[in-house]
């Protein structure tokens, strides 16, 4: 049962984390908007499922097994999930092995500031898709073909 709700609490991550998030264009879950106080209580009630021990301590062990238990749970499910379940991870712990909640609703609410363009403290689909990380423009895949000599 405690899987289930690491499997629940991640896949949240995976959408609740409005610069991270990857909501397909077609609609769902992150494609309606979401206020300030619903991204801390998200952030807060993840917290709360991930610190295993629930000492007010997310540990960086506690978070991987959770990463862990998520894909074994979600399988090829996960894939896509996966990467920005991680770098959701990366992000969070930075160089330590531990965060607090204090911390960690900080550094979630960073993120939903940031993406909020116009910070009037609720967060749109299309701040959302404004927010991801840009991709780089891929290279043309043909080659030009040379001048020819005058």
């Amino acid at each position: 049962m405690q899987k289930l709700f690491v499997a629940i609490a991640l896949g949240a991550a995976a959408f609740s984390a409005p610069a991270l998030a990857q909501a397909p264009s077609g609609g769902g879950l992150m494609q309606r908007d979401q206020t300030r106080a619903e991204a801390q209580q998200r952030t807060d009630t993840m917290f709360k499922m991930l610190d295993a021990n629930q000492d007010g301590t997310l540990t960086r062990d506690e978070a991987n097994k959770a990463l862990t238990d998520f894909q074994a749970t979600r399988g090829s499910e996960s894939r896509g999930h996966g990467g920005r379940l991680q770098r959701l991870i990366d992000e969070a712990f930075g160089s330590s092995q531990s965060v607090t909640l204090k911390q960690f609703e900080t550094q979630s609410l960073a993120r939903f500031d940031a993406a909020d363009l116009n910070h009037d403290g609720i967060l749109t689909a299309a701040e959302r898709q404004q927010a991801r990380p840009r991709q780089p423009a891929a290279a043309p895949t043909t080659a030009a073909a040379p001048a020819k000599p005058q």
